[in-house]
């Protein structure tokens, strides 16, 4: 029996036993899509809280976001630590502030500050 050409086979989807793979269209969620959306070259911005301004041109800024347990589906409160580059020293304990990903400056500082949103009080 004499196979057909490559050109007129149909692709075949491999999984592991599983059944057929889902396409990637099919199977975006919500931040897939977004990040879809946002294209090549968009930086990430955040907010948070200055905790700290000691350091010359640096301060350290803690960011809370909510996120989902994956078991328990409850929404659980997570912050984590940025070290940003605040060029002019404006920047004080306490601030609200805007916060933007940039190219290593250091070490440790991969964020630079966008804006001040509040001052403390």
């Amino acid at each position: 029996m004499a196979e057909e050409p490559l050109e007129n086979r149909e692709p075949v989807e491999v999984g592991l036993g599983e059944g057929p793979v889902p396409s990637p269209a099919l199977d975006q969620d919500q931040g897939s899509a977004q990040k879809a959306q946002l294209g090549r070259g968009s930086r990430k911005e955040r907010v948070g809280i200055v905790v700290s301004d000691k350091p010359d041109k640096t301060v350290t800024v803690s960011v809370e976001m909510l996120v989902q347990h994956p078991i328990y589906k409850k929404r659980v409160r997570r912050s984590k630590r940025f070290m940003v580059h605040d060029e002019h020293n404006t920047a004080r304990a306490g601030d609200t502030v805007r916060i933007i990903e940039t190219r290593p400056l250091s070490a440790r500082k991969r964020w630079r500050l966008a804006n001040i949103i509040s001052r403390a009080e």
